[in-house]
């Protein structure tokens, strides 16, 4: 790989792009963990960009419906306060965050709530979007019924396996 200090001598194709730059952008992109590079010079800008496979991501996100409600019964009495009124006020199937993202309760900063506490939801139906690594991941209902409580802030941090949104039937 050649030194991106070093210049290399200008090897332009048919358009007049630099494609030893082209290239240079493209070896610092496999060299770190950067996803896209922008150069400009003058009028001519060089953006160099690598996909990033979602799938893994899209697979992590989708597993959770079939996997939350089995161990909700299992899980809850360790993960829940020993506070008896605490216990009350939080029970119902939650429905927690399968990765390490922000949580969004709308589409956008003007669009209305996905859901509310009192809101019948549908099995699928978008809950929240939790945003991991630049992927917006809807978290959806993992069965009908009504939400009791959404437990997170718009724009708050979460952590895998946080409780995210309280349903009840």
């Amino acid at each position: 790989m050649a030194d991106p200090k070093t210049p290399a001598p200008e090897l332009k194709n048919e358009s007049g792009i630099d494609t030893t730059l082209v290239r240079q952008l493209a070896d610092i992109l496999n060299d770190t963990s950067l996803t896209e590079i922008e150069v400009e010079q003058g009028e001519l800008r060089i953006r160099v960009a690598r996909e990033v496979v979602a799938a893994p991501v899209m697979q992590y996100s989708a597993a959770p419906p079939a996997h939350v409600p089995a161990p909700v019964a299992a899980a809850s009495p360790a993960s829940m306060p020993s506070d008896p009124a605490t216990i009350v006020a939080k029970s119902g199937e939650e429905v927690k965050s399968p990765m390490v993202g922000t949580v969004y309760l709308q589409a956008s900063p003007e669009a209305p709530p996905f859901a509310q506490a009192g809101d019948k939801v549908k099995k699928g139906q978008t809950l929240l979007i939790v945003e991991a690594m630049k992927t917006m991941n809807p978290i959806q209902s993992p069965r009908d019924g009504v939400v009791k409580e959404i437990l997170v802030g718009d724009a708050q941090p979460v952590e895998f396996g946080e409780p995210l949104v309280l349903l009840e039937a």
